[in-house]
């Protein structure tokens, strides 16, 4: 490792700045920023470590008043959840305009696929008949739904939002790390976190052509309506929440007042006739699209799970009938599981008749018997998950973990080696962040999300960057202790403009 910059002014933010031996988005080299981060460089060493820090705190204080909240869940008995605000670093996150042209192209190309798959398998199956993918991993996979099959959705589109997460490896590429497409989360925070550098940092963002999120909202609801029966010329589009109580429930609330849709829990929803309706003061409104931030399991207590307190009687029945359209729809869970996501290369291939644009990072599926044995004999330098979980969840960090975490994990896969697969441990990216009283880098990975309607694709420009704030911790996480940061992509015009301003 590197020390950038001479410790002889602590009040400079970068002053014992260290480059690990992993792809620093900011700088390339001892001392040296990447020329897209020059003014970054330049604003934030001109402010000083005292500036930054009274920042972070105006920063902190109005996330508080937000109630940019989330919750972390506890695994252990004898401690409570815990409600917090959304760890946000103040250090934006930058990728060039070259860089996202690559990236967009790729995130459409695999939604595509991806939502081809979904309709595949519910209806002709002819990925299933042609071997390509192994029939029990899609039938007998706990997020199939039966009851999907041979339903037509409308535009034939089951994923109008997707969030697809990506990370940069040591060599600069990106990889596609996971699929998040049954009722992802973290769109919200995309737009809080620029609106929070906009007026924190206005000369800084004044210094960059940076790409406008704002349009987001819009392609997103306009997604949202086409998928209306009928094709309605003026549907009614509600979120439905579990209730304030829930994770993302901030996200939630937020992404319904953007939209000028309102926001519904289950009790606000009543089924007559197989036609969903809304209850308002005085009366009933049909609904015609259901943005159901819930999962398949406790949507509908009569189609699902019994004991669910959070579903619609009768709602999987208004949809079977083409009343109403969910988002994302029913049984997309399939597509989430990460032995699936081993496939979709072939998928592209398959249906697209393309090359992947966008790699995966290598997967082994732990049902395999040769793929099983290899990795336990290299279990302390991978990466374990659990097939159907999510959020950081269900995983061993093999570098990162103790001798006896190891030990009971490889107890787990032997005993059921068809619930897991297994990566190389990742190098993920390293960028600049905020670590108490001085800048650090800290391991970073990227969410991006598209937004897919009727004959339309949407990425929004950047996405959600996400930071394991815990020095050497591989987990970004919001669920394990992570953060987020701001992402800018960049304009083409914007290099010649950032080398000026940097003098």
């Amino acid at each position: 490792m590197a020390i950038l910059m001479a410790k002889d002014n602590m009040n400079q933010p970068f002053a014992s700045y260290e480059l690990l031996p992993y792809y620093d988005e900011m700088f390339e080299g001892r001392g040296k920023a990447r020329t897209h981060y020059s003014a970054v460089l330049h604003r934030i060493s001109r402010m000083g470590m005292d500036e930054l820090k009274q920042k972070d705190a105006v920063m902190q204080a109005e996330m508080v008043s937000q109630g940019i909240t989330f919750t972390v869940y506890s695994s252990e008995p004898d401690k409570s959840d815990q409600e917090r605000t959304i760890p946000f670093d103040l250090l934006p996150r930058l990728i060039t305009a070259e860089e996202w042209q690559q990236l967009e192209k790729g995130l459409q190309q695999r939604t595509r696929a991806l939502n081809r798959f979904i309709s595949d398998i519910y209806h002709e199956q002819h990925i299933l008949n042609d071997g390509l993918i192994p029939r029990d991993l899609v039938l007998n996979n706990p997020y199939y739904v039966p009851a999907m099959a041979g339903l037509d959705v409308p535009n034939d589109v089951y994923i109008p939002l997707s969030g697809i997460d990506l990370v940069r490896g040591d060599n600069g590429q990106f990889y596609v790390l996971e699929d998040n497409l049954r009722t992802p989360s973290g769109l919200s925070y995309i737009y809080k976190n620029r609106e929070m550098m906009r007026n924190l940092f206005p000369e800084l963002y004044f210094d960059y052509r940076v790409r406008d999120i704002d349009p987001g909202m819009n392609a997103l609801l306009s997604c949202l309506r086409s998928m209306a029966p009928s094709s309605k010329a003026d549907p009614c589009v509600v979120l439905l929440t579990p209730g304030s109580y829930n994770s993302a429930y901030y996200d939630h609330s937020f992404l319904a007042q953007e939209m000028g849709i309102q926001l519904v829990e289950p009790h606000d929803l009543t089924v007559i006739n197989r036609t969903v309706y809304v209850k308002t003061r005085n009366s009933l409104r049909q609904v015609d699209v259901i943005y159901r931030r819930i999962d398949d399991e406790f949507l509908d207590p009569l189609a699902f799970r019994k004991d669910s307190l959070l579903g619609v009687p009768g709602l999987m029945d208004a949809y079977i009938a083409g009343n109403v359209a969910l988002a994302n729809a029913p049984g997309t869970g399939v597509a989430d599981d990460k032995a699936v996501y081993a496939y979709v290369p072939d998928m592209i291939r398959y249906y697209l008749n393309e090359e992947p644009i966008i790699n995966n990072v290598p997967t082994y599926i732990l049902s395999r018997p040769h793929e099983l044995e290899f990795v336990l004999s290299r279990l302390p330098e991978m990466v374990v998950k659990e097939r159907c979980l999510s959020g950081g969840y269900g995983m061993l960090i093999g570098p990162t973990s103790t001798d006896e975490e190891i030990k009971k994990f490889r107890e787990k896969i032997i005993l059921h080696p068809e619930r897991y697969i297994a990566q190389p441990t990742v190098k993920l990216s390293c960028s600049p962040s905020l670590a108490h009283d001085r800048i650090a880098p800290r391991h970073i990975d990227l969410r991006a999300f598209v937004f897919t309607g009727d004959n339309t694709s949407y990425a929004v420009p950047g996405g959600l960057t996400r930071v394991a704030l815990q020095q050497g911790s591989l987990v970004v996480n919001s669920s394990q202790g992570g953060g987020t940061k701001d992402t800018w992509v960049l304009t083409s015009s914007a290099a010649s403009r950032l080398e000026l301003n940097s003098r």
